[in-house]
């Protein structure tokens, strides 16, 4: 659930956004009729193009500044991108590249769909990334297992690099394209040529050079396994070995077969990888290996470069993911030294994140939670045998989200935070070089923002939402004035969601006490009230770690579909989520399923005093962590909540990976009981109340065993229940018309047990 299995997944999968959505369909109305009603059915929730219009992804400012570009949705197949441009001097948008014309229709193969689940876009078609050439004159483009060079006038120039090359990248200067292909890490220039593998040939299949491994892209969000230094001289490549990885014999039951992959998955308490760090100049010589102490069951979590390319920094992590080491090392020989190291908090474990910057004066910008909450510190290295100090930018309680730029000319850094409001992040502007500076805000209150800063931090492009306004992107200078839009998306016009604005119900946002006085934040969305009525309520949750559901900024129209169908819709922010520091993140240490279930009971009963809701009618509903939620609340509380749907559940830890699993919950072999008590097989006989199972056959994240291993405790117990499974789909069931299923069967649960609107 790295930063999202059990969160962008989730919020990506089934939470609201891009997945799985809602209510069920309106038999007998036709399209046109319910456009000119207002009515929103399921069909049109997922149909294209998107509601919420045409929301941009990987947008980025060349190096030069001239160029904005974006991954943009076709509007007649919201999950196909293709690369548009927007010339900042002619003020005219263009189509780069049509992903149509190019497709070759070659499918991916099976390394590049694992990655892209991992990256959480395995349903999108077309240009899913891109990157610019240093010289602003070029893009690299990756479609359909082969490699693009697109220039600006148009030519596009298919790189010669052999079958399905992953992880392709340009070098610093743009002078090569690397990738990867059959373990080994490859380099070509971009003018022509052979490719040269830089890397050697290793027997064992085990091995691989220029990859991340697998825990490394599902849970620190580390997708790359090489770092071209400044120049490109150097490459600093990954190499791990995954013999020692026990192996999981995952089984892909799809609509017309059987599939089986014996699938390295390093489970809690078992061997991870081993991973090192190797540097090699761009010709293939010169290899030497990074120091990375003596200790091998360790989490190389970030590889940086310095400035000027004299060193590698390195973040060394321990398994306990209580210390991490920043490692300083010599490109010549490969020695390290300890620049610094982090440590928890008594009972926390360290967020890796990427808000750091190391500048070319030699000092570093670092985000912390040393003080409680994450600030972000200014680092000046130890010199003639004077200890490093350490200089606290930011204060108070409130938690910077993102470091997005620093302008090292103007000693102004920029980044986005919840000084102002911690359920609408702002964007912030600071002087870093005078102590006791105050950020000045840069964006809009009362919207959810956050910003890609340029190279230099002169412009910003601000991405922006509201509970009114769905996302909308503009470019602003480095004091957040607005020079123009990128994507005004305003809901007005032949805007996708025009015709059911008038339906639209904007979403109110409270608190409520936990039971030992905790503030919890909730958002609640209810139909038009009748005098007299109540209403069942639709309580989605999550649950887990990093992330935060309740929001201020758009929330898809799933939501609103719900409601239109007339049910209260309702979520809470537990503790064990994010953004509120430390101490309400750290309460799940060691005992996940205990306290996020304390504190979704606590919504629960607050739901049951409002004189508008049905107590009876509150049904639960959570994807991932939040099936698991599910499965935990019901069998803690029988009898508050009318039924639960939990999607792709967790349901014993044991089974998930080591670096998500572990941080949270330690070692299984030493902390059994802590286990024991957080699955859910124990106690699932305690579940008493109508229960909806739906998982993907093909899932390879929260596997199928954990579905099936309480498929069959229900059944030795005779123990009704209800599910649906879902052939060939992985951790993400979703699609225009797979969605519609989906929805339609929860509905159709719901109703089969009292739990509908009045």
């Amino acid at each position: 659930m790295h930063f999202a299995r059990f969160s962008a997944a989730l919020l990506a999968a089934t939470c609201l956004v891009a997945s799985v959505p809602v209510a069920a369909r309106d038999a007998g109305v036709s399209k046109a009729q319910t456009q000119e009603s207002g009515v929103l059915t399921l069909d049109r929730v997922f149909a294209s193009p998107s509601l919420s219009g045409a929301t941009p992804r990987g947008v980025k400012l060349s190096p030069d500044g001239h160029w904005l570009t974006m991954l943009r949705p076709r509007a007649d197949e919201r999950e196909r991108y293709d690369l548009w441009g927007f010339d900042r001097k002619s003020g005219q948008w263009k189509m780069l590249i049509d992903s149509k014309t190019l497709s070759s229709g070659a499918a991916l193969s099976e390394a590049e769909k694992m990655q892209r689940e991992r990256l959480r876009v395995g349903d999108l078609k077309g240009i899913i990334s891109y990157s610019w050439a240093a010289d602003s004159k070029a893009v690299l483009v990756p479609l359909d297992g082969a490699l693009y060079l697109a220039s600006l006038d148009g030519h596009v120039q298919k790189l010669e690099t052999g079958a399905d090359p992953l992880n392709p990248a340009l070098s610093t200067t743009g002078k090569y394209v690397s990738f990867v292909r059959d373990r080994r890490f490859w380099v070509v220039p971009v003018s022509g040529g052979t490719p040269l593998a830089i890397t050697p040939a290793e027997a064992s299949e085990t091995v691989h050079w220029g990859e991340a491994e697998f825990v490394a892209q599902e849970e620190m969000a580390r997708f790359k396994g090489a770092w071209w230094s400044p120049g490109d001289k150097l490459v600093a490549i990954e190499r791990f070995d995954e013999a020692h990885v026990g192996i999981v014999t995952r089984t892909s039951i799809g609509a017309t077969g059987t599939k089986t992959f014996d699938q390295r998955y390093p489970a809690a308490g078992t061997p991870n990888a081993e991973v090192s760090i190797w540097i090699v100049k761009a010709d293939g010589s010169g290899k030497v290996q990074v120091d990375l102490g003596a200790e091998k069951d360790i989490y190389v979590t970030r590889v940086d470069w310095a400035p000027d390319g004299k060193a590698l920094y390195v973040q060394r992590q321990n398994r306990d993911q209580t210390k991490l080491d920043v490692l300083k090392a010599d490109p010549e020989t490969g020695q390290t030294t300890v620049l610094f190291s982090e440590t928890a908090r008594p009972k926390m474990w360290l967020n890796v994140t990427d808000d750091y910057r190391f500048l070319k004066d030699g000092t570093l910008i670092w985000r912390s939670e040393r003080d409680g909450f994450g600030h972000l510190y200014r680092f000046e290295p130890p010199k003639a045998g004077t200890p490093g100090t350490w200089t606290q930018l930011t204060k108070g309680q409130w938690v910077v989200t993102s470091l997005d730029g620093v302008d090292e000319k103007g000693g102004k850094l920029t980044f986005t935070g919840t000084r102002d409001d911690v359920l609408a992040p702002q964007v912030y502007a600071l002087d870093y070089n005078h102590a006791g500076a105050q950020p000045q805000r840069l964006t809009e209150l009362g919207y959810a923002n956050s910003a890609t800063v340029d190279r230099s931090a002169q412009m910003l492009l601000v991405s922006r939402s509201g509970p009114s306004q769905p996302p909308q992107v503009y470019l602003a200078d480095n004091t957040g004035k607005r020079l123009t839009w990128v994507e005004e998306n305003r809901i007005a016009g032949d805007h996708p969601y025009a015709p059911y604005l008038a339906a639209h119900r904007a979403p109110t946002f409270g608190t409520i006490k936990a039971a030992d006085g905790t503030e919890l934040h909730y958002k609640m969305i209810t139909p038009v009230l009748q005098p007299g009525k109540v209403y069942p309520v639709f309580f989605e949750h999550y649950g887990g770690p990093h992330s935060q559901v309740v929001s201020k900024g758009w929330t898809s129209p799933l939501a609103e579909a719900i409601v239109a169908k007339g049910y209260i819709y309702f979520e809470l922010d537990n503790r064990g989520s994010p953004n509120r520091g430390v101490d309400f993140e750290s309460a799940i240490w060691h005992a996940m399923g205990t306290i996020e279930v304390s504190d979704q009971r606590d919504g629960a009963n607050f739901l049951k005093t409002l004189p508008y809701v049905d107590g009876k009618k509150i049904a639960t509903y959570g994807w991932s962590y939040g099936g698991y939620m599910t499965l935990k609340m019901l069998s803690a509380d029988q009898g508050l909540y009318a039924a639960g749907i939990a999607g792709a559940p967790v349901t014993d830890w044991k089974l998930y990976d080591t670096y998500y699993t572990e941080r949270y919950m330690g070692d299984p072999k030493t902390d059994a009981a802590a286990y024991e008590a957080a699955g859910v097989l124990g106690k699932a006989s305690n579940i008493s109340d109508p229960l909806l199972l739906i998982h993907g056959l093909s899932d390879d994240n929260v596997v199928f065993e954990n579905s099936s291993a309480l498929i069959a405790k229900f059944q030795a117990e005779a123990k009704p229940f209800e599910m649906m499974l879902y052939p060939g789909y992985t951790h993400r069931v979703s699609g225009p018309k797979i969605s519609v299923h989906v929805w339609n069967t929860i509905f159709a649960f719901l109703a089969r047990h009292g739990v509908t609107p009045p």
